[in-house]
């Protein structure tokens, strides 16, 4: 087949950076421009110095329209300003990685339908998506530890989740909570109970809940209940949750539950060791380790927030929507050091 044309906008922060350095080692793509309003004329490896030898493009105001898809490496709010102000061509597909159409009641507010792109869930849909919504790093990694749960109806009780991102996540602009010299040596709590991604996780979660128990959650049954403490940590990337509920599931009936559940998915590995975060920093994969303490159900689930948080699982959305191999072009080692 012909090369996939991809455009980025947004390719100066971190997660535009991730997609440039996945998409130059791509096989089945190649990269048409990359737009950046306050880089525009600058080589992107003046940018993203370790791209040095790697591509000689150089960042773009323009937006051409002779692509096949858009990656939007976006703030949240910019990518629905964005679509509004730039009419992109009905044939070129969209994979937003902002919040900005990830809820349903958000996935039609442009033009465009987009689905919730977290392959694990939605798999056969986005192979015929246009629009993809990319979810949130912490959302994937706590959807990932809880996904096989919820699809067998298995979430009868509240789920208490603790998750600490690295510094990353915050973006590439600076603020008090991201400079070295706080963050270094330091640990803080932030959004608790509250975080926006929250929204996202609990609509995937009641409605495989919904579907396994055929019975709606407002009809007398509520939602699942999540308390979800995010934490800053004070490493570069990686996110690493700890989630428990109370379950009647001996350790052997949940370790064949999610095995099964994620038996067909490339990147996401059920570990009946322990796990660290070094064993997904710098990959696209996702490990998930179950315990039971009890009666409680313990599950630890890990990620790196850029790729399969963001860029990673972006393109893994991509390979599917063109009917690549799921894993094409992110086959990336850790350095586990």
């Amino acid at each position: 087949m012909n090369k996939i044309k991809a455009g980025i906008i947004g390719g100066a922060g971190y997660t535009g950076g991730e997609m440039l350095r996945i998409l130059v080692n791509h096989p089945n793509v190649e990269i048409a421009f990359v737009n950046s309003t306050s880089n525009a004329g600058n080589l992107i490896s003046d940018v993203h110095t370790d791209l040095i030898g790697d591509t000689d493009l150089k960042f773009t105001s323009d937006l051409p329209q002779d692509i096949d898809v858009l990656f939007l490496c976006v703030g949240h709010g910019d990518a629905k300003k964005f679509l509004a102000v730039n009419p992109i061509n009905e044939n070129i597909k969209i994979i937003d990685l902002s919040q900005d159409f990830r809820l349903s009641q958000n996935s039609q507010l442009s033009t465009r339908d987009f689905i919730y792109g977290l392959p694990e869930l939605n798999r056969d849909a986005i192979k015929n998506a246009k629009n993809i919504a990319n979810p949130g790093c912490f959302a994937t990694c706590i959807q990932l530890g809880l996904l096989p749960l919820a699809a067998k109806g298995l979430i009868k009780n509240e789920v208490h989740i603790n998750a600490t991102t690295g510094s990353t996540g915050a973006g590439q602009s600076l603020s008090t909570t991201s400079h070295f010299s706080w963050r270094n040596n330091n640990l803080s709590i932030y959004k608790a109970f509250d975080h926006q991604h929250l929204n996202e996780i609990g609509e995937s979660l009641n409605r495989l809940q919904d579907s396994a128990l055929a019975a709606p959650s407002p009809s007398g049954r509520a939602g699942v209940g999540i308390n979800f403490i995010p934490q800053r940590g004070a490493f570069t990337r990686g996110i690493l949750a700890s989630i428990y509920l109370e379950s009647d599931l001996t350790l052997e009936e949940a370790q064949a539950i999610y095995e099964d559940y994620y038996s067909a998915h490339p990147f996401t590995h059920v570990s009946r060791k322990n796990i660290d975060l070094k064993q997904v920093v710098n990959t696209n994969k996702a490990l998930v380790h179950i315990e039971k303490h009890g009666n409680k159900l313990f599950i630890i689930s890990a990620i790196d927030n850029l790729l399969k948080g963001a860029s990673g699982q972006a393109v893994q959305n991509m390979n599917l929507m063109y009917g690549l191999e799921e894993n094409s072009g992110l086959k990336l080692k850790a350095a586990y050091f």
